[in-house]
């Protein structure tokens, strides 16, 4: 197969079939851009992101085996949960104030955006409360784009080395957003320097070992793949525009 082009995912990206439909094709580029790296797309995981999704929608994912359910608002995701089957697993995807920790703690089973000890402190703090052991990625931003949130590149190596040494936050790895549409190169340069930091941590820091890098939505994932993405975060790749 060719190069990936944004025009010829624009069917995909906008999930002009149904979810089922969009799903197959999902898989199958996953398959075809794994083998081309090289990789078992065994070992990529989807979480389907559900943000303005109906809830007879994401039933039908899951009924597809997309158990990971990923959100970017504490309180739609609260909405839905109690409509939705116990065994799916919710990722929590958007920019965390201290206010919503309790929640995410309580109600998810992942995060995926701590960027800044302080809330890395507070996330430690309500899941000893709960003895409970929390699964968390390190939210890098690699674009300079305030807007996306995420770590400077030059002050993560200080936050892993804080988050290791706290007992209930699991560090399993790091996650990167790129800008919607942007060129090949560019986009994948960033996946490359998120996969070299994951490596470059685990020399440095012996306590951790990272092993997930979550990078990739809708317009870009198979480029991610190409680059060593192990979750992949996709919306209207399976659902559709939102409110379609």
């Amino acid at each position: 197969m060719g190069a990936f082009t944004l025009e010829r995912n624009k069917t995909l990206a906008g999930g002009r079939y149904g979810v089922a439909e969009n799903w197959e094709i999902i898989k199958e580029k996953i398959a075809i851009f794994s083998q081309q790296a090289g990789r078992n797309p065994e070992d990529i995981k989807v979480v389907a992101v559900t943000k303005g999704v109906e809830v007879r929608r994401i039933e039908e994912a899951i009924s597809l085996g997309l158990v990971f359910l990923g959100e970017n608002r504490v309180q739609e995701a609260l909405k839905k949960m109690p409509l939705l089957p116990r065994q799916v697993e919710w990722h929590f995807l958007g920019r965390l104030q201290r206010n919503k920790v309790k929640k995410v703690i309580e109600f998810f089973q992942y995060l995926h955006s701590l960027d800044n000890l302080s809330i890395g402190e507070e996330l430690e703090k309500r899941a000893r409360d709960r003895n409970k052991k929390f699964p968390v990625l390190i939210q890098v931003n690699l674009t300079g784009r305030g807007t996306q949130g995420g770590v400077k590149e030059e002050e993560l190596l200080p936050l892993v080395q804080n988050i290791a040494q706290f007992s209930h936050l699991e560090l399993k790895g790091l996650m990167t957003i790129v800008p919607i549409g942007g060129k090949e190169q560019e986009t994948r340069r960033v996946f490359s320097r998120l996969r070299e930091l994951k490596e470059e941590i685990n020399r440095k820091i012996p306590q951790v070992d990272l092993q997930e890098l979550s990078m990739g939505m809708s317009d870009d994932f198979p480029w991610a793949v190409l680059e060593g993405a192990t979750i992949l975060r996709l919306g209207r790749a399976i659902f559709g525009e939102r409110g379609k």
